[in-house]
């Protein structure tokens, strides 16, 4: 039996050791701590298909990055910041008419090995893996020519780092090659060794999320790709903020102080246990891609939440008719408003903030808001508005108004669930004044004419023992039944969404076009005589914001749809998006 078990154990040994052997122990997550408060990482490398479509996609976001960074430069160039703009320009100088695969190579960096952007402490720290060292050195060494002088150069435990403090904020930026990762973090400017040594990676953590697994986990739990897992945990970082002893944050506060003249504010005991009260209501959220190809960018944000909160939903089933389908319409929307249960819910918890007020001044603000809301549900009793469940829009058609005109033309169809039909229609009759008969039956009646006249176009309404549908527009009508006789809502379940391309197209070009009148605008009135200082600024911001949606519009031409959808299960709030490329 021995030499069977010595066996048994030897190749146990083995499993392990091949199962450990595999980590990349310099890679970017081997440096952060178990204990860190937030952390957006990747867990394995890219692979082929996902690493093509990032690339994609910041080739359609480069010109709209560069034009907005263009734009950032002539700013600090009207506020007199020469340095910040000539490195700004740098930067596009890296980035204009060049692909991603091209840039990525200029600056030595390793995409498919990924990245880590994590705390140490609340202090930020970036680790990006390289392909190229030298040529990311050569890249900083750019930048440095540009800004116009060398940055300070420093050592920490024989590591090698540039730094560079930023302004009278207190902090400093350090910026360093350590083997094959660039690390960038922000620190205190009068960080200690111990800081800087643990932000640079020459001190490793004692724990690292590598080998906890916690990210690993959580991924696979929440059906995460490995490509990118981000969390940030409340339950550290709230009472970290909150205890005041923080090194970044205790340096923020000495250079308030600085800057006011004031004592620094001493941070109440109180504080750290109200914090932690508040994160064990909403301990962390998380997110991540489920899907990513060329053709497919599907995500997920999970919001973990307290067992109270969550059993007051996860099990509901709201009666909103076309909750329980997936949204298909050019744009189809139905969100659940239980106004029942929400009233029940937030009035439990005005009571119990009422019964246990917060003394920490950074929650003080708390009290008011939800002795406010406590008394806003009481009002939200009174019917109908307390027999609402929910409601959903399908718009079918979009078309901007005409030159002068308040009112774009919009056709489709409005439901609103609620318990008591009767009641929303009664009311309804009362505001609008006349005799409007609408039976129970699901059949379409026309509005009353001085109500279509106003819209400039036909509508209808159709009632049944759960909801009332609107619908506006020629051949509306024949489409309420179908509204009305949707599958409600399954358990749990708070909205979903769908828009079709043409339409997100359609209101993407709107907003384009929105945005280059005022461009043109804001432009026309920096010429002005008498011009306001802050002209110059806005003039900038408004052809930021042009860029933004010119870079969005390059983009739109290639989208198929965009879904999405919410609902509420045994662990928190899960959310979910995708878009579908051509």
């Amino acid at each position: 039996m021995r030499p069977t078990k010595r066996l048994l154990a030897l190749g146990v040994a083995s499993v392990l050791l091949a199962a450990c052997g595999h980590k990349d122990k310099d890679a970017p997550l081997a440096f952060v701590p178990a204990d860190t408060p937030y952390v957006v990482a990747s867990l394995d490398k890219l692979d082929d298909s996902a690493y093509e479509a990032v690339l994609a996609q910041l080739n359609y976001e480069a010109p709209g990055q560069v034009a907005q960074l263009k734009s950032y430069a002539q700013e600090f160039d009207a506020k007199g910041n020469a340095d910040a703009a000539r490195l700004l320009r740098a930067v596009v100088a890296e980035l204009d008419g060049k692909n991603a695969e091209t840039v990525l190579k200029n600056v030595g960096v390793d995409l498919k090995t990924g990245s880590a952007v994590y705390g140490v402490g609340l202090s930020p720290v970036a680790r990006a893996a390289l392909a190229d060292p030298a040529a990311w050195d050569a890249f900083v060494g750019r930048l440095e020519t540009a800004y116009g002088k060398k940055l300070d150069t420093a050592d920490a435990g024989g590591q090698a780092y540039r730094h560079v403090a930023l302004g009278d904020s207190g902090t400093q930026l350090i910026i360093a090659t350590v083997g094959k990762n660039a690390v960038a973090a922000l620190l205190p400017a009068d960080a200690a060794q111990p800081l800087i040594r643990q932000a640079l990676g020459v001190d490793r953590p004692e724990k690292n999320l590598q080998d906890d697994g916690r990210l690993a986990d959580l991924a696979k739990d929440k059906g995460y790709k490995d490509y990118v897992v981000g969390q940030v945990d409340l339950t550290r970082l709230l009472p970290l903020v909150a205890a005041g002893k923080d090194p970044l944050f205790a340096s923020f506060l000495k250079q308030q102080s600085k800057k006011t003249g004031e004592p620094a504010p001493q941070i109440p005991a109180s504080c750290q246990e109200e914090a932690t009260r508040v994160a064990a209501r909403v301990p962390s959220f998380s997110f991540g891609y489920t899907k990513l190809d060329l053709h497919h960018v599907e995500q997920r944000v999970d919001v973990a939440l307290a067992s109270d909160i969550t059993s007051a939903f996860s099990g509901l089933k709201v009666e909103l008719p076309g909750l329980g389908n997936d949204a298909t319409g050019p744009f189809d929307a139905s969100i659940a408003l239980p106004v029942e249960q929400i009233r029940t819910f937030f009035t439990t918890q005005s009571e119990a903030v009422a019964a246990k007020p917060f003394a920490c001044p950074a929650f003080a603000s708390l009290n008011d808001s939800f002795a406010k809301m406590g008394s806003t549900m009481q009002q939200a009793a009174i019917p109908p508005f307390g027999d609402i469940r929910g409601v959903r829009l399908v718009v079918d058609s979009y078309k901007p108004g005409a030159p002068g005109a308040a009112i774009p033309q919009i056709t489709g169809r409005v439901v609103l669930a609620t318990r008591n039909p009767a009641g929303l229609l009664a009311m309804s009759q009362a505001v609008l004044g006349g005799e409007f008969k609408l039976a129970a039956d699901g059949k379409p009646v026309a509005l009353p004419a001085n109500l279509t006249q106003s819209l400039g176009m036909p509508g209808w309404a159709a009632m049944n023992g759960q909801a009332i549908a609107i619908g506006l527009g020629d051949g509306e009508d024949n489409k309420l039944d179908d509204v009305l006789m949707g599958s409600t809502g399954d358990a749990g379940r708070l909205s979903r969404l769908h828009l079709n391309g043409d339409m997100y197209r359609t209101w993407v070009d709107v907003m384009s076009d929105k945005a280059q009148q005022y461009a043109s605008a804001m432009a026309e009135a920096a010429t002005a005589d008498g011009a306001p200082d802050s002209q110059a600024a806005d003039t900038a911001t408004a052809q930021r914001s042009k860029a933004q949606f010119d870079a969005m519009k390059a983009q739109a031409a290639r989208v198929v749809q965009v879904t999405g959808e919410a609902h509420m299960d045994d662990k928190g709030l899960v959310i979910s998006g995708a878009v579908e490329y051509k």
